[in-house]
């Protein structure tokens, strides 16, 4: 006898739209389009807006079919979904040749001019690591890509809240242009986060510039900003706190050798922006600037640092002297110090004292990373001290780089007391220690 009952569905076909949505956020775009077409259910889920809010688009400069096709498919995502976007991020992955720039240019300005017609949630842009610098970008290639931009910035600039252009290598002229295009249409900009490190070319001495403080002076609620030393100025100290003190939250600084880093800062600036700006944290990044002259000229009492990384980057120099800097200088921000890092090569100079010391004075210091020359028997310290409660530290990561003494003159081994064990060896290497927040000695 025949069962002429209907066949039981799959449990599929009762799934909550929201949990549908959960397993359609897992899949890339190829695997959504597939699923889409099971049923018109699948379908509406596919177009719900919360699956397209973010997006990171990447062309790759290598040539490949695969990546060819990305170029296409960015565009496809831009006039399908482009009306959701709330956040996007652009990423160019080594351009090899002038012929794959001018591609990206043509893409870059279809999906611009697309997004400033249809999307009107866009909160966020970032567009890192441009090097709009090198050879590879024709004159009119470069300057037609930053008038897009520029264009596009200048529809968005009433919703725009967060915008990245960090490495883009731009002119000082140009790099000016793109900012004020975020406030031509009020003459004001209310985008809180700005990212523009390494984002003028040739390394210029940005403070001295008009055209980039009338630029800065258009931001009235920046919270946190991204930007090499060689901008700060008095005079952008000055528009902060005229203008972002009740906002700022963190100062970004990153100081590069090749940086113009001799110009003259007053701490009383620093004092007053500090005053107005309670909430302000300042992060400092040195690259092989570890002169102590020339830090005690950036690093003035009066800054509210709340980390400092020194990086040597594998440099060395008998000039690059730590002790003042570790016994003078940087105890100074005893009461402020969050997060140090130290990457140094200090292999004319033994620090094992003054950086234990300097770190039992930091009453705040949670954070340390150091990749120096430093003795074993320095961490056996710093653990034990830790261990005790002298200091709070909750995250240490440490390379321990080993002076290599020469080597003893050993006499052969006779041959009948030769076994697996019986060679000698002496190693000398890095010892790698992490403790992580959740470890509580």
């Amino acid at each position: 006898m025949e069962d002429d009952s209907e066949p039981e569905q799959s449990s599929w076909a009762h799934l909550p739209d929201v949990c549908l949505r959960h397993v359609f956020h897992w899949l890339d775009d190829r695997d959504r389009s597939r699923a889409a077409l099971v049923c018109k259910k699948w379908s509406c889920a596919m177009y719900s807006g919360s699956l397209w809010r973010r997006r990171t688009i990447t062309f790759y400069g290598r040539p490949s079919r695969a990546h060819t096709l990305e170029l296409q498919s960015a565009l496809w995502y831009v006039k399908k979904f482009g009306k959701y976007l709330e956040h996007l991020e652009i990423k160019l992955s080594n351009p090899y040749n002038t012929a794959f720039t001018q591609k990206f240019q043509v893409t870059m300005k279809g999906l611009l001019l697309h997004l400033g017609k249809c999307n009107s949630r866009l909160v966020s842009l970032s567009i890192k690591y441009l090097e709009l610098d090198r050879l590879i970008w024709k004159n009119a290639v470069r300057a037609q890509f930053i008038k897009n931009l520029a264009t596009f910035l200048k529809r968005m600039s009433k919703q725009l809240d967060y915008l990245n252009l960090k490495g883009a290598r731009v002119t000082l002229e140009e790099g000016c242009e793109l900012l004020n295009s975020l406030s031509c249409l009020t003459n004001k900009s209310f985008v809180s986060e700005i990212n523009i490190e390494d984002f003028f070319s040739l390394h210029p001495p940005v403070y001295s510039s008009t055209l980039f403080h009338q630029a800065m002076s258009k931001f009235r609620s920046l919270v946190i900003l991204s930007l090499n030393y060689n901008c700060i100025s008095d005079e952008l100290l000055d528009i902060l706190r005229k203008h972002s003190a009740h906002s700022l939250c963190t100062l970004n600084i990153k100081c590069h050798i090749h940086d113009p880093h001799g110009q003259v800062v007053w701490g009383m600036s620093w004092a007053n922006l500090a005053k107005r700006a309670p909430k302000l944290n300042v992060n400092f990044f040195f690259e092989r600037v570890m002169k102590h002259d020339h830090l005690a000229r950036i690093l003035l009492v009066e800054i509210p640092v709340r980390s400092i990384s020194l990086r040597s980057c594998y440099f060395s120099d008998p000039d690059w002297t730590m002790r003042p800097t570790l016994t003078n200088l940087l105890p100074a921000y005893w009461h402020v110090l969050q997060k140090l890092t130290l990457e140094l090569n200090n292999d004319h100079e033994l620090l094992d004292d003054e950086l234990l010391q300097l770190i039992l004075s930091c009453k705040r210091l949670l954070f340390l990373k150091v990749w120096a020359f430093l003795s074993v028997t320095f961490m056996e310290r710093l653990l034990q001290n830790r261990a005790e409660r002298k200091c709070i530290l909750t995250t240490i990561k440490v390379r321990l780089l080993c002076f290599k003494p020469p080597i003893p003159f050993l006499p052969p081994i006779p041959r009948e007391r030769r076994g697996p064990q019986a060679h000698r060896k002496v190693t000398y290497g890095t010892v790698n220690i992490t403790t992580f927040p959740s470890l509580m000695f």
